[in-house]
């Protein structure tokens, strides 16, 4: 069982940790959102100790690396996603000093830390903020984006808030507004501001200072606005709105004047000159792209320029058939030209994969299934706290809810709490294990059966599956790093091949629930017996039950 490490772990960095400055490429990241994950102080809200104590129940997963959500100084408007000091841990999650010892316990574990850094927007009690609003002149004026009212006094374009309404706040100190792309309470930062550039790096350079192994980019194309302020046009009569909310009318614009501006480049050039300083480091980029994912994830993460790798939206859609997948990702691949893409199937921000594409599925064939499929793409996958156990959406009644999102747009979109309810730990423990307090959301009574140490004793949980897999992945370089090429398979199955240094390794997925038979003609397969998969091969024919998946060495 793995309930507790010590938290008072103190190590260097061990050497296999650095050796490699690829170890990004195709590495198992662990997003952990750390309001959720664990209380270790019984406040009902989860901490950076929470984190530390489990950290032998992280490194045991097989995954290489963890992304934590942020757990920077902040009002909370937006959970940590509106910062108010980039430099400073918010009381709720801890100290400095906390954090320092789970970064060491981490590293102790061989395992890297990346963090969440938030710099397109600030929280509007920043200290920067509070200064650039008091005056029109004073020493941060134009480090956020003003703009004057329309002689109307109406808002001066037709920008809007990804969070409902328009992307402007109208401030009574300067009677300007100032835009924001989420939170009134969350002002966009001036990127065309060379200062402003240079504060956010100076941010990130303290945590790589501190030790942490890179960062989790948050809005990265976000970043620069248009200098002139024009109105984005309206998507086109034959265009589906962008987002995967419709009930937001933020997704009927085409977005190609409040964001993703050819400066952002630039400013992105400078970050990677900054991380090239500390070896071993990494960046990963959440592009929200509106139809651009391929180009953007190419521009962004052309090798050694800019950011090591975009985190793909693209299968965190409620589209997943073969047809659906195959497509995308070979899209992605046929593309992305010397980049490297980020896959994941759930976040902090989407219903859970084990609703969203498992509804209606055996959830003990199908989990396993999904975390193995995304671990066996080209590009780098993210596992999502909760995933490796197969959790589904939580359903969190409207007086429970704490999302602002949720709460605008209720009851057509529930908001994002159901997939950032509490871990559950233990089966019969209060509130999972997770806090002996009421939690800051409630633990889902259907997640108990399903808890973290209840499946540990169950080798043939969804945990242990996950477990096992990620294990005997690590023994077969051409699934992270391996090119990656798609053969023609019928209804509902995946068959692609990756090769890496003269072996080749052909991965077969049935996301069906009825069973498959591929042939393969002219491929002569060895079964390599990945534990967990019934599938089997023989010559160059494949048969899978449902929800099953085979990977077979091809002979040369």
């Amino acid at each position: 069982m793995f309930e507790e490490a010590e938290a008072g772990l103190e190590a260097d960095v061990p050497a296999n940790l650095i050796k490699d400055p690829d170890w990004w490429k195709g590495a198992v990241i662990y997003q952990i959102y750390p309001r959720s994950f664990n209380d270790s102080n019984n406040d009902g809200i989860g901490d950076l100790n929470g984190v530390t104590e489990r950290m032998d129940y992280i490194a045991s997963l097989g995954v290489d690396a963890i992304w934590l959500s942020p757990f920077f100084t902040s009002p909370m408007d937006d959970f940590g996603y509106d910062v108010s000091d980039y430099e400073d841990v918010d009381p709720m999650f801890g100290s400095l000093a906390d954090f320092d010892r789970m970064l060491a316990a981490a590293h102790g574990r061989g395992l890297k830390v990346i963090i969440d850094l938030v710099i397109s927007h600030t929280s509007d009690q920043h200290p920067w903020f509070v200064e650039s609003r008091s005056s029109k002149d004073n020493a941060k004026a134009d480090w956020f984006v003003w703009a004057d009212a329309k002689p109307d006094g109406t808002v001066p374009n037709n920008w809007l808030s990804i969070f409902g309404g328009a992307a402007w706040e109208w401030d009574s100190r300067r009677c300007q507004y100032y835009m924001h792309n989420f939170l009134a309470s969350q002002p966009d930062l001036n990127f065309h501001n060379e200062e402003v550039q240079d504060a956010v790096l100076g941010a990130a350079k303290f945590w790589l200072d501190r030790g942490v192994d890179g960062f989790r980019l948050d809005t990265v194309n976000f970043y620069v606005h248009d200098k002139q302020l024009r109105d984005n046009p309206p998507l086109s009569a034959d265009e589906a709105p962008s987002t995967v909310d419709p009930t937001n009318p933020y997704g009927y614009q085409d977005h190609v004047y409040d964001k993703t501006q050819p400066e952002n480049l630039v400013f992105l050039e400078k970050l990677r000159d900054l991380l090239d300083k500390y070896p071993g480091t990494t960046s990963v980029g959440e592009i929200g792209h509106d139809g651009l994912a391929v180009e953007l994830t190419r521009s962004y993460t052309e090798t050694g320029k800019r950011i090591h790798m975009a985190y793909s939206f693209d299968l965190l859609t409620p589209q997943h058939s073969a047809r659906y997948i195959r497509r995308i990702v070979e899209e992605m691949n046929a593309g992305i030209g010397s980049g490297w893409a980020s896959w994941a199937l759930s976040n902090h921000d989407v219903k859970r994969v084990g609703s969203r594409w498992g509804d209606g599925k055996d959830l003990q064939k199908f989990a396993p299934l999904e975390t193995a499929l995304c671990a066996s793409l080209r590009g780098t996958p993210c596992l999502y706290q909760g995933e490796e156990l197969g959790l589904t959406q939580a359903d969190v009644p409207f007086e429970k809810l704490q999302d602002p999102y949720g709460i605008r747009f209720w009851p057509e979109y529930k908001g994002r709490d159901g997939c950032r309810t509490p871990m559950p730990w233990t089966k019969d423990a209060a509130n999972g294990g997770f806090s002996d307090a009421e939690p800051w959301l409630p633990v889902a009574e259907d997640h108990l059966a399903m808890a973290a140490f209840e499946q540990d004793k169950d080798d043939t949980s969804i945990l242990n599956r996950n477990r096992a897999f990620y294990a005997w992945r690590q023994q077969h370089e051409p699934l992270k790093k391996g090119d990656m090429a798609f053969l023609d398979s019928d209804g509902e199955t995946l068959v692609f091949t990756r090769s890496h240094n003269g072996e080749t390794i052909l991965c077969a997925f049935n996301l069906g629930a009825e069973p498959a038979t591929i042939t393969v003609p002219d491929l002569d397969l060895s079964d390599l017996k990945a534990p967990g998969f019934t599938g089997a091969v023989e010559g160059s024919t494949i048969t899978l039950l449902g929800l099953d998946a085979v990977f077979a060495r091809v002979k040369s």
